[in-house]
């Protein structure tokens, strides 16, 4: 069943709206600095317009991949999360994080992006904490990323930590 039906729907059992709304994972202020003229939700669908989220990467300034590769990380990936506005009868995807597991203790938070227009108003963090509160839900303990230089100072403050126990991490890339 697709997201949207889900909110709409009234006999759909899936979470009520309240359980995918932004008021519980954003910073306070968020709501109005956004105005009335727009909701933002979160999805745990994996059934995203594929062209839809390549313009949201291609707003952020990253490099395109190929579409068959990206369909396929959402495919294995163990958790997928959008942030959708609603304004009126449209919606628009302006916010996406992934995260792979081990199904057990570990997590790895990959391709978090929020639409130019909407950062800096607490979104960013809104979704980190919603895709968070999602692992450890599910009892995953250990949950890394991989950040840019620019954005370290941004995920310090949800609480990472850079190499907290001395580990480097090391990688492997063909010839």
């Amino acid at each position: 069943m697709g997201f949207w039906k889900s909110i709409f729907s009234s006999s759909d059992p899936a979470p009520s709206p309240k359980a995918l709304s932004l008021e519980e994972y954003a910073a306070p202020g968020t709501i109005e600095r956004l105005g009335t003229q727009s909701r933002i939700f979160f999805s745990t669908d994996r059934n995203i317009d594929l062209y839809e989220l390549e313009e949201l990467c291609d707003s952020v300034g990253w490099a395109r991949r190929p579409l068959r590769k990206v369909r396929r990380a959402l495919e294995n990936s163990f958790l997928v999360v959008s942030m959708w506005e609603i304004r009126g009868a449209r919606k628009r995807l302006i916010g996406f994080a992934r995260a792979t597991s081990d199904y057990a203790f570990n997590a790895t938070v990959w391709d978090v992006a929020i639409r130019p227009e909407f950062q800096g108003k607490g979104l960013g963090r809104a979704l980190m904490n919603y895709l968070i509160s999602k692992l450890r839900r599910e009892d995953i303990s250990n949950i890394t990323l991989f950040a840019d230089p620019h954005v370290v100072d941004f995920y310090r403050g949800l609480g990472f930590m850079s190499d907290p126990e001395g580990i480097k991490g090391m990688f492997w890339y063909p010839r």
